[in-house]
């Protein structure tokens, strides 16, 4: 259901199975654990609960959320007692958007006919918030882009960084702003990891970091190339269609085979981000348009 792997003493990361590789994280400390996120499905949430409580023998005492989307803040739930922790944005959004979402989730998925929305009990905006796990430090870090409340958390002794959503195989930026999430990977680059947990897929090991971060700032750069390409045709988004993953520099096998949705997702939110409106499309599908080459990503801006 889950897999498991300890990144360093006492440090683990989870990855599901079941729902676009989202990961989660624990750091176990003598008396007690903090887990970084949850899992989108309620019983992988729950398999970490268990491993942490029963294999390890701890409570888990904190929660942390790197930001308010489902697959990595819903199951607060099922850490009964334990204090929530995350960005003040994340609060305020679970509030306004995940209870209304996770009424109509519960409609189509017994799965979550229990679950309730968590509210945070400790959030922060600005610098960073520290929390002491035993002998280790977690650093709680701002680091917008994916969406403007994601946080990353560093464990500093070991320099493993929980980035959430900031670090994912494939950068999105659909709930977020490409100028922010720029800013954030160059930061990341800069931290001297060993380890970055994505917020989805596998741990990127610190020989693969520097390649890693480069190769995603490549693809937002070229994303970005490419939409302002095709606000200079009167039907943006039949250039846009042309304009597929792979030409970017990624591959669409990326996040469990999602990639190539959520590369058309991106396009479309930056369209929208750069210019105010949503791309449009011709009206007749069978009209020509001539140059389609010019949506070929170059390296000049």
């Amino acid at each position: 259901m889950i897999q498991r792997e300890r990144i360093a003493d006492n440090v683990f990361s989870f990855q599901s199975d079941l729902y676009a590789q989202v990961t989660a994280g624990a750091v176990i400390g003598p008396n007690w654990a903090v887990v970084i996120d949850t899992l989108a499905m309620p019983e992988e949430t729950l398999a970490i609960r268990d491993f942490i409580e029963q294999e390890l023998g701890v409570p888990v005492r904190y929660v942390i959320n790197t930001h308010y989307h489902a697959d990595h803040a819903w199951g607060n739930y099922f850490f009964p007692g334990s204090t929530v922790i995350s960005h003040s944005l994340c609060r305020k959004w679970l509030e306004e958007r995940g209870i209304a979402s996770i009424e109509n989730v519960r409609k189509q998925n017994l799965s979550f006919r229990n679950v309730k929305i968590i509210l945070p009990h400790i959030t922060f905006t600005d610098g960073y918030l520290g929390l002491r796990v035993g002998k280790k430090t977690l650093s709680l870090i701002p680091m917008p882009g994916h969406c403007a409340d994601n946080i990353a958390i560093l464990a500093e002794e070991d320099r493993v960084l929980f980035a959430g959503d900031a670090c994912m195989p494939l950068p999105y930026i659909v709930d977020g702003n490409i100028d922010d999430l720029t800013t954030s990977l160059k930061k990341v680059g800069k931290m001297g990891l060993e380890n970055i947990v994505q917020g989805h897929g596998d741990i990127i090991l610190r020989g693969e970091i520097d390649g890693y971060i480069k190769d995603n700032l490549a693809y937002l750069s070229a994303i970005r190339k490419a939409v302002r390409k095709a606000s200079r045709r009167k039907y943006p988004m039949d250039i846009l269609e042309e304009v597929t993953v792979e030409s970017c520099g990624k591959s669409r096998v990326l996040i469990g085979g999602l990639a190539e949705e959520l590369h058309r997702r991106n396009l479309r939110a930056l369209y929208q981000q750069l210019f105010g409106v949503l791309p449009q499309s011709s009206p007749d599908e069978d009209e020509d348009y001539e140059d389609y080459e010019d949506v070929e990503v170059d390296e000049e801006d």
